[in-house]
């Protein structure tokens, strides 16, 4: 996506259409905006031939971007899981990886970056129903690896709103919602980790339309880019105008919602009662 950007900001200082610079590098519009977008991967010749055509000829420079096309290539950790993830899916994971800031709504279930590996079999094992004990296992396998993200150094600010139905609905047994409490519990308390409740009695609020994660990104150059999950694809939003719509959704819920003590005080209620 930072290459995609910047060679988007070449492109449009020189003036140059979509369809002017597909064919310099014997390829469609559409290329060249999912090569724009980071959708697509990155061919050593396309972009030398790119920079050329953008007139950049500082050594420097178009060292720079190749190196950065050459990383952009290097396939992510989590590629060696594409067997039993959803083909949209793996996008989700390289961008939350990416992430400085991953601010987030959740109806259904406990986000996976805060679910105990108990929970996280549950919920799995509802989704894949009919599926081998070994698949179930590398799905839990990676959600536990995409939690590393909070807990090393350099990790992403987590800010995320649970439904109060989230922890109503049981995944696994008594004792596996009562690890699920006790571990939001413990995670919300680190410096990093926002953790909200939308308590029932607030009643109707700004969240109506469903789940949804907005990942935002140290470069500068990168937009927000806001995830909404489906039963067989999902949608990654990084218009600014739809983006600005979902921020305002999610500040409302943050507003609306008790703040990270007293949703603590709430958490231990329920862990108390279960």
């Amino acid at each position: 996506m930072l290459l995609g950007s910047q060679l988007r900001r070449l492109r449009e200082a020189r003036g140059i259409t979509r369809e002017a610079a597909g064919y310099s590098i014997r390829a469609s519009e559409s290329k060249i905006s999912r090569m724009e977008l980071g959708r697509v991967s990155f061919k050593t010749r396309d972009v030398e031939d790119l920079l050329t055509l953008y007139g950049i000829t500082d050594e420097a420079e178009r060292t720079s971007l190749l190196s950065l096309a050459k990383e952009a290539n290097v396939a992510g950790w989590w590629h060696s899981y594409s067997d039993v993830l959803p083909s949209w899916f793996p996008t989700y994971v390289g961008l939350e990886g990416a992430a400085s800031l991953i601010r987030a709504y959740e109806v259904q279930f406990v986000h996976g970056l805060v679910q105990t590996e108990a929970y996280a079999r549950a919920v799995v094992r509802r989704g894949m129903k009919g599926a081998s004990k070994e698949d179930v296992e590398r799905r839990v396998s990676l959600r536990l690896e995409r939690q590393k993200y909070l807990l090393e150094d350099g990790a992403p600010e987590f800010h995320v709103i649970l439904d109060e139905a989230v922890l109503r609905r049981p995944y696994g047994d008594r004792e596996v919602m009562r690890g699920q409490f006790q571990h939001l519990i413990e995670i919300s308390e680190r410096p990093n980790v926002r953790l909200q409740i939308m308590p029932f009695g607030f009643g109707g609020h700004s969240g109506e339309s469903g789940a949804f994660t907005i990942l935002s990104f140290p470069e500068s150059d990168l937009s927000d880019v806001v995830y909404l999950e489906q039963l067989t694809s999902a949608l990654y939003l990084d218009k600014h105008e739809d983006v600005a719509l979902y921020e305002k959704a999610l500040k409302e819920l943050q507003q609306d919602s008790p703040g990270p003590d007293e949703s603590r005080d709430l958490l231990r209620g329920l862990l108390q009662l279960s």
